[in-house]
């Protein structure tokens, strides 16, 4: 081989190994195949501000422990969380509601922000997949509702005349049947919201007008 053929052949594979695209971050594959319940989003994490005060479902919150907080996820759910942008993934587990920042879908603890790489940056491209829930899923649900429950009663007559009374004053008074073990039981509840301030301004004037109210999410 001479010298110049050589030189040309190296100058080639040097040429083409430069042309070579990077690679991409390879990302695990989510649970469950192709019937995985999961949501794509922006991910926050919260930490010193809240450690050792009381999270939704009555828990301590550890900001060293896998947790996160959801908006509309069953309290106890356990979740997969994948950062789009590294691959690197946490198991958490669901015990606090949030993040109710507009754009975001989970909280999660200082140690899962941690673990995915997301603390420096506070916030990440994230999917959240569903491992385990105490309750069927079939989607997640992108943001909590809200209504306000005025009366729950064993007798039907008693939640109409409620229902009745209500209704002079304020407007979506309904009736919602729950059945438990042994009855039903039967609540007045009053309009639907999408944010917790809006039921928490209706609450304030139902409460002015004399009525005892909850907050209770749907």
């Amino acid at each position: 081989m001479s010298p110049s053929y050589r030189y040309l052949l190296i100058g080639l594979l040097l040429v083409s190994a430069c042309s070579v695209p990077p690679s991409r971050v390879k990302l695990p594959p989510a649970p469950g195949g192709d019937g995985r319940v999961s949501q794509t989003g922006i991910a926050s994490w919260y930490g010193p501000g809240f450690h050792g005060k009381a999270t939704a479902s009555g828990a301590i919150y550890n900001q060293d422990d896998m947790t996160a907080a959801h908006q509309t996820l069953p309290l106890g759910s356990k979740v997969m969380v994948t950062n789009m942008e590294t691959g690197r993934t946490a198991e958490v587990l669901v015990n606090d509601r949030g993040p109710f920042a507009k754009g975001r879908i989970i909280d999660l603890s200082y140690a899962a922000a941690q673990a995915i790489d997301m603390v420096g940056p506070g916030t990440a491209l994230v999917r959240v997949d569903v491992l385990d829930s105490p309750v069927p899923l079939r989607a997640i649900r992108p943001t909590l509702d809200y209504t306000l429950q005025l009366g729950s009663f064993a007798q039907l007559e008693n939640a109409q005349q409620l229902r009745d009374r209500i209704a002079k004053s304020f407007d979506r008074v309904t009736i919602t049947p729950l059945q438990s073990k042994d009855t039903t039981y039967y609540r007045v509840h009053l309009g639907q919201f999408t944010s917790r301030d809006a039921a928490e301004e209706m609450a304030a004037r139902v409460s002015q007008a004399g009525y005892s109210v909850m907050i209770m999410e749907k």
